[in-house]
């Protein structure tokens, strides 16, 4: 067995997890003394030396967090970022933000970062599965933010389908809309993917038509604009526009109004995330609250615990969202459906 054994197979041949290996490497966290001798002896046979657990690890290591978005543009990235480096801030910690923007090198360019810090959180779908496998099994101590789960991989994540399924469920049920369209690309992301689920899920429960594919466009506000100034052109309009976020949520309001279209009157409007632009948005924008800057926090907190060797890998922990009603779905106004 030579230098190329991974912990993976270090943990299997000790009969332990992954953790307690990493722990027992670094000499660090609560084990015992028979499960260290069991899980040394396993090192030794593998021949296990990985550069990480090395001098700058045990002497306070790179003093650094590691963050990982696909751009860093907009208002979610921007609460979810200010809570991270709050709590690393906390730690006496500094942090490094990279966006990848999806080049074609995201993934030299994250497995470069993980050597310059001691934990890395990567936002999930940024770069493929196979790649995050390759920082864990390199050692190195990973935490996905969003997006997953990915099993034996810590994530710190938001609800997403249970959500979208009671926004949907409002708009089909107490408004008696008919016909929504959703505005958002399912393959684009995780989140994306469960909302789109919960939007189905509502339709289904209900026995309301099924709606038709979505319109799939990317987070930006830009985007909405331009799908929904798409959608305005087709002959039979929805009677609701069910967005993948807010900010494509307040790129169709602008399309809307751009057309002398009214929002609710006209036309609902619902989003996601509660940014704070949402409150402000002519009527109010309807849409779902997720703890964006604790996503971000929580996130920090449970890296620096693995960085220490004290988290379980099997971690998925799931922060509740909220339905925030406001004007845009028709809720205190008169709507298509009231008319």
């Amino acid at each position: 067995m030579g230098k190329g054994s991974t912990l993976h197979e270090i943990a299997r041949d000790a009969g332990v997890s992954i953790a307690t290996v990493s722990r027992v490497a670094r000499g660090v966290g609560q084990v015992s003394p028979a499960t260290r001798m069991k899980v040394q002896e396993a090192i030794d046979r593998h021949n296990f030396r990985p550069s990480h657990f090395g001098r700058a690890l045990v002497n306070r290591r790179h003093g650094a967090l590691g963050i990982v978005f696909p751009g860093l543009s907009g208002p979610y990235y921007s609460d979810v970022i200010n809570g991270f480096e709050e709590e690393a801030v906390n730690a006496q910690v500094s942090v490094h933000i990279m966006g990848t923007h999806f080049l074609r090198q995201s993934v030299d360019m994250v497995l470069d970062m993980a050597d310059r810090v001691d934990g890395i959180a990567v936002m999930g779908d940024v770069i493929p599965e196979d790649a995050v496998r390759r920082l864990t099994d390199r050692g190195e101590r990973v935490v996905l933010l969003a997006g997953g789960p990915l099993v034996g991989v810590p994530t710190i994540r938001t609800e997403n389908l249970a959500a979208m399924a009671r926004l949907t469920t409002h708009l089909l049920s107490d408004h008696g809309y008919e016909r929504l369209v959703f505005v958002g690309n399912p393959d684009g992301s995780s989140d994306t993917t469960y909302r789109w689920q919960g939007f189905l899920q509502a339709h289904r429960r209900l026995g309301a038509d099924p709606p038709g594919e979505p319109i799939r466009v990317g987070l930006a506000q830009s985007n909405g604009f331009i799908a929904v100034s798409r959608l305005l052109d087709q002959k039979e309009l929805p009677d609701a526009i069910v967005c993948a976020n807010d900010e494509i949520a307040l790129g169709a309001v602008v399309a809307l109004m751009d057309r002398g279209l009214r929002v609710p009157q006209d036309l609902a409007v619902t989003g996601f995330d509660d940014i704070s632009m949402a409150g402000l948005a002519a009527s109010g924008l309807t849409t779902v609250h997720q703890p964006m800057r604790e996503l971000g926090a929580e996130t920090a907190r449970q890296l620096l615990r693995h960085v220490e060797g004290d988290l379980d890998v099997s971690l998925d922990r799931v922060l509740e969202t909220q339905v925030v009603i406001r004007g845009s779905c028709g809720c205190g106004v008169e709507s298509p459906a009231t008319k």
